[in-house]
């Protein structure tokens, strides 16, 4: 059943908060109970804790010898990143312990994985499309569709395909995919709409909101889905579960895994990834509670209490708000909703970027996104877990010109003569430490794989595992410095009026050529020469000790190339390299198949 929506619906719906409701929500009438302040307080111990000893390295690194002026700026850009170091080890060791000690795809967070139970709400499927492959798009939606139905739940949810595509070649495109797809669906159970709006405002935040004022009526959730989700129905079941079992939940998110994918850049990315959300999920999950991350996808919301609580001005300079998901979880928080993330990956996927290129200018655009929130921290009304959700936010990207400040005042301190009295051991421990705690959720990700035997089994055996974690720990070292760099050059330039959009991003695996190659990644190149020269000037093992910065930054653009060439990305789906459980059936299948012929 295909409807295209018609711009009166809904117009019962209650009316509109004032713009006074939006700049001031009003607080949660329920503090955080004791178990929740005592879990906190836990968590900030445990950062602390994580921090004293690599303080304690750090000083013993510069101390001896004296403190030069180059030093002493080397340890206040040290400090600046440290509050994220500690964060990650913090939550990796929690969501470690919990897994380990309660097995089970919520890693011991309680009360958010039931069997699914047949719901007694309606709930819209909202895809957000602009400029997309919308045939690709819909394929990706059949099996969940097939699914709902199969279950008997298929008379509970409406697709809606919600569209801000403006391009005329590009709405052609789209208008006919959408029929044939909605053709091809005619008589099945669920029906499908489709509208598109004539204006980009407020980009997809501004596109979920203008549905929910417009058509949402008769709906009491809405599950978010971007143009590269995938669920299973099992999965939406469940959060539907979860939902209609708390009336003062209006936000369940589950973790996201990467999709299945043929660059080898991608399926080294998202295997650490994976391994790191987990456990990172589940930790966070235990501290954070009722005040848990929306991240604007896979994920199912409460349609009423979002509209009434999570509709977004424009800044003060007019601009509209590029990282709107945390940003409407923490004002429903600050009403008294409560937001949770599920811990769980099982039927829940997206698609990564497939090239390093496409990476960096996807971080870009989170980058701007989480930056606003600067101007939004002193917000009126928002809880003091919700400022710091913001803060966490924007921790996660300011770290990254701290890092290049850092770097850049090591290459001077060692060209003018200092650092010639420090002990090699206590730099070597430091290096190490900070590398380990900044990294632990995926390496604790990898451990927990390999202790538990059906963990292993889901990636194809512990071999597997321990080849993809080697190729992925050699993937990360190449490329964080990359990574950094970009990053910290971009958000450096931010404050002299570059106003980054919402572009379309490129989900299609299509290489790297060496000049789109060398025309992004030729500062990094240049940092990394600098950086090789200054520690040569300054003699000595100078310049090995800086090797894991400076090579990868002189080898960002062949790293680019291979990365998302055919044949490296090819030979390691031969393989089987960093293969993701949702691959194992298929791959499986391939070699069965010549012996059945």
């Amino acid at each position: 059943m295909y409807q295209p929506a018609a711009d009166d619906a809904g117009k019962d719906l209650p009316a509109r908060p004032s713009p006074r409701q939006l700049r001031e929500p009003e607080p949660s009438l329920d503090p955080p109970s004791g178990n929740a302040l005592l879990r906190r307080c836990g968590f900030v111990g445990l950062c602390l804790a994580v921090a004293a000893p690599l303080l304690l390295l750090m000083i013993g690194v510069l101390a001896p010898g004296g403190w030069t002026g180059w030093e002493v700026a080397i340890l206040l850009f040290w400090l600046g990143t440290l509050p994220w170091t500690a964060l990650c080890a913090a939550n990796a060791l929690i969501g470690f312990a919990l897994r380990m000690s309660q097995p089970g795809p919520a890693g011991g967070v309680p009360d958010l994985a039931p069997l699914p139970v047949p719901p007694r709400g309606a709930t819209a499927l909202t895809l957000c499309l602009r400029h997309e492959d919308t045939a690709q798009a819909l394929s990706r939606l059949v099996p969940l569709l097939d699914g709902l139905e199969a279950a008997g739940a298929g008379h509970r949810f409406t697709l809606w395909l919600l569209s801000d595509s403006t391009e005329p070649g590009a709405v052609m495109r789209e208008e006919a995919a959408i029929t044939a797809f909605a053709t091809l669906r005619a008589q099945r159970l669920i029906p499908v709409r489709y509208r598109r709006r004539v204006e980009n405002l407020g980009f997809k935040a501004g596109n979920v909101m203008d549905f929910l004022d417009r058509h949402a009526g008769g709906h009491e959730f809405f599950l978010c889905l971007d143009a590269d989700s995938e669920m299973t129905a099992g999965a939406v079941l469940r959060l539907v579960s979860v939902m209609e079992a708390d009336p003062k939940l209006a936000i369940l998110q589950p973790l996201i895994a990467g999709r299945p994918a043929a660059t080898a850049f991608t399926r080294l990315f998202q295997f650490g990834m994976r391994s790191g959300m987990r456990i990172w999920g589940t930790g966070q999950a235990w501290w954070q509670l009722d005040d848990g991350p929306y991240w604007g996808h896979n994920a199912l919301l409460r349609i009423e209490p979002f509209r009434t609580h999570a509709r977004l001005e424009a800044l003060p300079d007019g601009s509209h708000i590029l990282s709107h998901d945390q940003l409407e979880a923490v004002r429903l928080r600050a009403a008294g909703w409560k937001v949770r993330c599920q811990p769980d990956d099982s039927g829940s996927l997206e698609g990564n970027p497939p090239s390093l290129p496409d990476f960096l200018l996807r971080d870009r655009r989170w980058g701007a996104g989480n930056m606003q929130y600067l101007h939004l921290l002193r917000l009126p009304g928002l809880t003091w877990m919700g400022r710091w959700q913001l803060a966490q936010a924007v921790l996660l990207f300011a770290a990254a010109p701290l890092w290049l400040l850092l770097l850049l005042a090591v290459v001077m301190n060692a060209a003018t003569g200092g650092g010639s009295t420090t002990p090699a051991g206590a730099l070597l421990a430091l290096l190490l430490g900070n590398w380990v705690a900044l990294h632990a959720p995926k390496l604790l990700g990898y451990v927990e794989l390999l202790l538990r035997t059906e963990g292993a089994a889901s990636y194809g055996g512990p071999g597997r595992v321990v080849r993809g974690a080697l190729a992925e720990i050699l993937f990360t070292a190449l490329n964080d410095p990359l990574v950094m760099v970009d990053k910290a050059l971009f958000l450096l330039r931010l404050p002299f009026g570059l106003r980054p959009g919402w572009l379309p991003q490129n989900r299609e695996s299509r290489g790297v050529r060496w000049a789109d190659a060398a025309r992004l990644l030729w500062p990094q190149a240049a940092v990394g020469a600098v950086t090789l020269g200054g520690l040569a000037l300054a003699g000595g093992t100078a310049w090995l000790w800086g090797l894991p910065v400076w090579l990868p930054l002189l080898l960002g653009i062949p790293f680019a190339w291979a990365t998302a060439a055919p044949a490296p990305s090819a030979w390691m789906r031969r393989r089987g390299l960093c293969v993701m459980p949702e691959e194992l059936p298929l791959e499986e299948e391939r070699v069965a198949m010549p012996r059945a012929a």
